[in-house]
């Protein structure tokens, strides 16, 4: 599992990495077995072994737990999402790639790591900094992407550049964001294959 890359905000207390990653691992765990919103931090004290208070040494709620989980969770897509582009061979190309990744992603999240789609649900809703991060992270992927495709004379270059990325982060929205994913799984991969050609012919310079 990849880990937060940056402290988390909410940390507090003594500054001992290996004990914050142990309560993380097992609230992953904890939280993976019987979800988010229905667990306490006393249910996660009374698991780990350790007591409420000493937990809050670290954390100081559950969402603070919660955020860290989220945030190696989309932190894992948003590096299989930079692997699937990384060696494609045209802006196009890059461009169907995210479309395909993140419904693979999605599909994962949703029905292999059920529970713990619930925080990255709660985190969509409640529009937590990880939540935030990643929308950004992929809005900058497409960014790049358009820009590279207009430059090799693959993208028209008529449309405000911020209005065609808007435009397709928009028809991405309900494969990346949990609150939409759940309703727009069924038929997904041939829906992504189509919305993607669509994009593509009016992109066409």
């Amino acid at each position: 599992m990849s880990k937060a890359t940056s402290p988390d905000p909410h940390a507090r207390g003594p500054s001992d990495h290996e004990v914050r990653d142990q309560i993380v691992d097992a609230a992953t765990e904890y939280f993976g077995r019987y979800g988010y919103d229905k667990t306490t931090v006393s249910d996660l004290a009374k698991a780990i072994g350790f007591s409420k208070a000493y937990i809050y040494k670290f954390f100081d709620s559950k969402q603070a737990i919660g955020e860290v989980i989220c945030a190696n969770r989309l932190n894992t897509i948003m590096v299989a999402l930079d692997a699937a582009v990384a060696d494609a061979h045209s802006a196009p190309e890059r461009l169907r790639r995210i479309f395909k990744a993140l419904v693979e992603a999605g599909s994962q999240l949703f029905f292999q790591d059920s529970k713990l789609y619930d925080i990255a649900r709660t985190s969509a809703s409640e529009s937590w900094p990880s939540a935030r991060a990643y929308e950004a992270h992929v809005k900058d992927l497409i960014l790049k992407i358009v820009r590279e495709g207009r430059e090799a004379g693959d993208f028209e270059r008529k449309t405000p550049l911020d209005e065609t990325v808007d435009a397709i982060y928009l028809v991405l929205r309900p494969y990346l964001n949990p609150l939409l994913l759940q309703h727009n799984l069924d038929n997904a991969e041939q829906a992504t294959i189509q919305l993607s050609g669509l994009i593509l012919r009016s992109l066409a310079p």
